[in-house]
């Protein structure tokens, strides 16, 4: 039985995902070797340092040769095991690792953990591959963020299925203090990042036609005409930006994925970890990661949404006092990766009899 210094996390980790800077999954990487933890990568995405030439090869690869790319990421996962000998291998978001590869590294290296890491719904179609779900009983543990996901992926031949909140980047989401002129060319006083989806589309032009000036930032839909006050962007605050952008707002509305069944997101805590206010749709595990009034606000509809973007704007006073408990809450309780994957990697290395 292999041993190992929990207080250190003393482990060797094959980190398998897209790990291009400024997406989360590098992050989740940044949080495993903050730990301590000596973690190689396999980057799975298109390479950011690379030509638009380069990239866009890498695309129309993709796209008209998958299962090339499938067969060249899968080689490259066995490769880095039989040098790495790692004691986990960490997949995040495995679409296109094989069943087999997953075999093939317990033959050769038979104490290794396999995890399966997802920030999204897998039980949405648009999540799965005929991989993906042929792998799933091979992963000695699953985390989730999702907690119907649990019995979901019990229910497909899940062993141990870990649920874990969403997290933040200790590393990219903090305070950061702005110049005017820098919170002119990235803010507003109603702010909002992400991809373009119907409802949130719906919501935010009721604010901006009720004279509430607001900014997206995102690939939003460029073919219709916006609300005069809804000033839409058309590109994404990525990476280095995304932090100055959140608090460039005086306040951020959090909407939440229908097709992924969200109840919380990645945004429900890096809003407050950077130390802005954030106004979010109302869900029972929304309310238990921040107390409503107090270290968050939340709303049910469009007409509540108004109305507290409209009462917050009038009181910065009490605005700064919640955005500041709410950043609070995210450093008092655990809310970054490193904590959680601490406490996380605890269980998996119990339940898998190491210690």
């Amino acid at each position: 039985m292999r041993t190992c210094n929990y207080a250190q996390l003393d482990l060797k980790i094959l980190y398998v995902g897209p790990l291009q800077y400024g997406g989360t999954c590098l992050q989740r990487k940044w949080a495993l070797e903050d730990l301590g933890c000596s973690v190689v990568g396999v980057d799975t995405g298109i390479p950011e340092d690379r030509s638009p030439l380069i990239k866009l090869g890498f695309k129309v690869r993709r796209r008209v040769f998958p299962d090339f790319e499938i067969f060249r990421i899968n080689k490259a996962v066995i490769s880095t095991a039989r040098t790495v000998k790692p004691d986990i291998v960490w997949i995040d978001k495995g679409l296109a690792i094989t069943s087999e590869t997953l075999q093939s590294i317990k033959v050769f290296c038979p104490q290794t953990i396999l995890v399966s890491f997802s920030p999204d719904d897998m039980l949405n179609p648009n999540n799965q591959t005929e991989h993906y779900l042929n792998s799933i009983p091979l992963y000695d543990h699953h985390i989730t963020t999702k907690t119907y996901n649990v019995k979901e992926l019990q229910s497909l031949g899940a062993h141990s299925v870990l649920m874990m909140d969403n997290s933040y980047c200790r590393r990219s989401h903090n305070p950061v203090n702005l110049t005017p002129e820098q919170r002119l060319k990235l803010g507003a006083y109603v702010g909002f990042i992400g991809f373009w989806e119907q409802e949130r589309d719906e919501y935010i032009s009721f604010l901006a036609e009720s004279d509430i000036p607001v900014r997206v930032w995102g690939p939003w839909k460029q073919d219709r005409k916006y609300p005069p006050n809804m000033l839409v962007e058309g590109r994404t605050a990525w990476g280095d930006d995304y932090a100055p952008t959140l608090c460039a707002f005086d306040i951020n509305l959090c909407f939440l994925r229908k097709e992924n069944r969200d109840l919380q997101t990645t945004r429900s805590v890096e809003i407050p970890a950077c130390g802005t206010f954030m106004l979010a749709e109302r869900t029972d595990e929304h309310l238990s990661l921040f107390k409503e009034g107090e270290e968050a606000e939340f709303f049910d509809s469009k007409e509540e949404m108004r109305d507290k973007v409209t009462y917050y704007l009038q009181h910065e006073d009490l605005r700064r006092k919640i955005a500041l408990a709410g950043y609070n809450r995210c450093q008092d309780q655990g809310y970054s990766y490193t904590e959680r994957f601490r406490q996380v990697i605890k269980i998996i290395l119990r339940e898998s009899h190491v210690n």
